[in-house]
């Protein structure tokens, strides 16, 4: 029971990963992905230190914490920087469906690997022949997904990186967690995202960024705050759940979820209706249940 309340999780998760990636391109569409990158994280560093503040007694906010290296938690958010980065690019040139398309493969991939090797301290889970269908199902529909629409082009290759980075960061930031609590490693990682992304903006961007600033008065507060909001429900949500099924698992749920969100944010929001992708998160939804029952 218990594993399924982790496994809806990490779907809603990665439907709430889609949502986010829509604010914060849009954000940077305003202003600059560097001032997204900047906003955003202030917003979340601002959000989770209110939220430890006021839960300062309470045990699951605030447990006992045990000491890590510093590394362990220095760099969680400059994964964040360069996966806000890279989705940008690749969402503004090539389109939400070749961007999520890439980010699922990534994110699966990541996953696998994580599975096969132990990667980063995390556990490894053979590939049992009874779980072997449900894999292929799932890459079938994630194939099915990379070439819908108008297909490849070499703008996929930015959000095969960011979700490679997703999956990455989201194990790193899980190994603080365990340590120092799931708020206090989302802290962190939103910390040393602003100082990330601060360096990025200012060494490569900085005339960029100061128009950005200039046209931030126009931009509704919701698309401001949304990004950072979101931001930290997903490293907190990840920080619980990963550490407690498989990597590949996680990685087809979260993919699963951002397929589902994305079908619904374009339809809604943009009016656009694809047979093809239904089909991909038909078939891809089929292949995490099949996955999710042979794993039992």
């Amino acid at each position: 029971m218990r594993k399924n309340l982790y496994s809806l999780s990490a779907f809603l998760t990665g439907a709430i990963i889609a949502v986010m990636v829509s604010f914060n391109t849009e954000f940077g569409r305003l202003t600059s992905s560097e001032v997204s990158l900047i906003i955003n994280q202030i917003v979340g560093i601002i959000t989770l230190h209110l939220i430890i503040t006021a839960g300062r007694k309470n045990t699951v906010i605030n447990p006992q914490r045990k000491s890590v290296k510093w590394y362990n938690q220095a760099f969680g958010g400059f994964f964040g920087v360069a996966i806000i980065s890279l989705n940008y690019i690749s969402v503004v040139n090539a389109g939400a469906t070749i961007s999520m398309a890439g980010a699922v493969f990534g994110q699966s991939l990541m996953g696998l690997i994580y599975d096969l090797t132990g990667f980063m301290g995390m556990n490894k889970n053979k590939i049992e022949k009874n779980r072997i269908i449900g894999i292929l199902i799932c890459l079938a529909g994630i194939l099915i997904y990379l070439f819908s629409g108008e297909g490849l082009n070499l703008y996929i290759i930015p959000s095969i990186a960011a979700g490679v980075l997703t999956m990455t960061q989201m194990v790193y930031n899980s190994k603080l967690a365990k340590a120092k609590g799931a708020f206090y490693s989302a802290r962190a990682n939103v910390i040393s995202g602003l100082i990330g992304a601060l360096l990025y903006a200012g060494l490569f961007h900085f005339e960029s960024t100061a128009e950005g600033f200039k046209s931030l008065s126009g931009v509704p507060l919701y698309i401001a705050l949304s990004g950072g909001l979101l931001a930290c429900i997903v490293v907190v949500s990840t920080n619980i759940v990963i550490p407690k099924i498989s990597g590949l698992l996680s990685a087809l749920l979260l993919s699963s979820g951002q397929i589902i969100a994305a079908l619904v944010i374009d339809y809604v929001l943009y009016d656009i209706f694809s047979l093809s992708l239904i089909v991909a998160s038909m078939v891809m939804l089929i292949g995490v249940i099949s996955l999710s029952l042979s794993s039992r």
